[in-house]
């Protein structure tokens, strides 16, 4: 009996197994990120032209003498 509880007892100290791999990105939320990254990729570069726009503007006026 005491043996049993020995036996149990050292079971119980093993080292745990590491958990497996992760499972690779399924395609699904590879599309999701995609499909929320347009929009905002979109409206950066909207932008950098709204910008470059306002700054020939501000350089017109000033050469105008404004």
């Amino acid at each position: 009996m005491i043996a049993v509880a020995a036996l149990g007892a050292l079971a119980g100290c093993t080292k745990p197994q590491p958990p497996d791999k992760e499972r690779p990105v399924e395609p699904q939320a590879t599309q999701l990120r995609d499909a929320i990254q347009q929009p905002i990729d979109q409206a950066k570069s909207s932008e950098d032209a709204v910008d470059q726009g306002a700054q020939r503007q501000r350089d017109a006026i000033e050469a105008a003498g404004g």
